[in-house]
């Protein structure tokens, strides 16, 4: 396995620094010179969604700063625990589009295949935080109950692998798991949603470059970067080796109080995902996950600073603003005027 790309703190390979990723507040907040006690009652938001964040993740933030726009996605809160009207373990209703395990089939045309369970990060507004993956995360020999189910649909054209996130899965796993969804002759897409080119940069590797580009499925990735400080240097160069594979680039941007509820900064973050070869494609409304509530910015709020954005931005770097509707048959456009 050759890296693409190398940092100060990239000692080890993409798998021990998946192993090594930071599961104990206390060795978070050490990393950054914060002081735990400035930050109590943590235990009971652990054990409904426990810490989860890379070092590479880590090495982004700026040392000191309770405020970090990245520490706040990783960082447990009280209000975790509060229970809040309308927020709801599975806000999505995924679960009553979950024919067999796991696959979800919400919209026509497109199916997603649940990959796995693990990731290298857990950002505390997960819609799937909540998700049943015990009875969704099929064996690479028990996959063949959904690809029956995607043969028997000649209507579906894209499959969409998700998790968790489909890149902490090994390259053998992918390779035969793409190799047999190639197989079947009316689907022509392959669609990966994933943070790790963020996260984990050093998980692209032109091994994984070659799994994703030698089958004849058209591949796009669909990266999750919610902020500008995610796109330093070692993040940039994995994108940029992705794009020049002819992998399709896109961005999904989740809208969060207090991180990127700011016109500036989503203008900035459209400017260097183009600088990166990445497409702003979304910029999601929240969510109603049960323990996300904090980060909630309400619909009129988005609207104004989607405007803002649409007078100060070229058309094609303007995300669309979208909510996702339970049961709906498509992601909803909200409209700005």
């Amino acid at each position: 396995m050759i890296p693409l790309i190398t940092t100060i703190w990239q000692t080890e390979s993409w798998q021990r620094q998946m192993q090594q990723m930071i599961r104990d507040p206390e060795q978070l907040f050490g990393r950054l010179g914060l002081d735990i006690a400035e930050h109590p009652k943590l235990n009971d938001a652990l054990k409904q969604f426990p810490l989860r964040v890379t070092e590479a993740f880590i090495a982004k933030m700026q040392p000191g700063d309770w405020r970090d726009p990245l520490l706040l996605q990783v960082l447990p809160q009280v209000q975790e625990t509060n229970p809040q009207p309308g927020f709801i373990n599975d806000p999505l209703a995924e679960l009553d589009a979950n024919p067999v395990p796991g696959l979800i089939h919400k919209y026509h045309g497109r199916v997603l295949l649940i990959t796995t369970a693990a990731c290298a990060i857990h950002c505390r507004y997960c819609f799937r935080r909540n998700f049943p993956y015990s009875a969704n995360n099929p064996s690479q020999k028990d996959w063949q109950q959904a690809l029956d189910y995607i043969a028997a649909q000649p209507e579906i054209h894209e499959v969409i692998l998700s998790g968790g996130d489909p890149l902490a899965t090994s390259d053998d796993y992918l390779d035969k798991l793409i190799t047999r969804i190639a197989e079947i002759p009316h689907v022509g897409t392959l669609r990966i949603h994933t943070r790790l080119p963020l996260v984990l940069p050093a998980r692209i590797t032109t091994d994984l470059i070659a799994v994703l580009s030698k089958h004849r499925l058209r591949t796009v990735m669909v990266v999750h970067c919610n902020h500008p400080n995610e796109l330093d240097k070692t993040s940039a160069d994995a994108l940029r080796a992705l794009s020049d594979a002819k992998i399709t680039l896109l961005n999904q941007t989740v809208l969060l109080k207090d991180i990127n509820d700011n016109a500036e900064i989503l203008i900035k973050l459209s400017h260097r995902l183009f600088d990166t070869g990445v497409m702003p494609y979304y910029l999601h409304i929240l969510d109603k996950v049960r323990g996300a509530s904090h980060f909630d910015v309400p619909e009129p709020t988005a609207k104004a600073l989607m405007r803002e954005v649409l007078a100060r931005l070229p058309g094609y770097l303007v995300p669309r603003l979208v909510r996702e509707d339970p049961h709906a048959n498509s992601k909803r456009p909200l409209a700005l005027l």
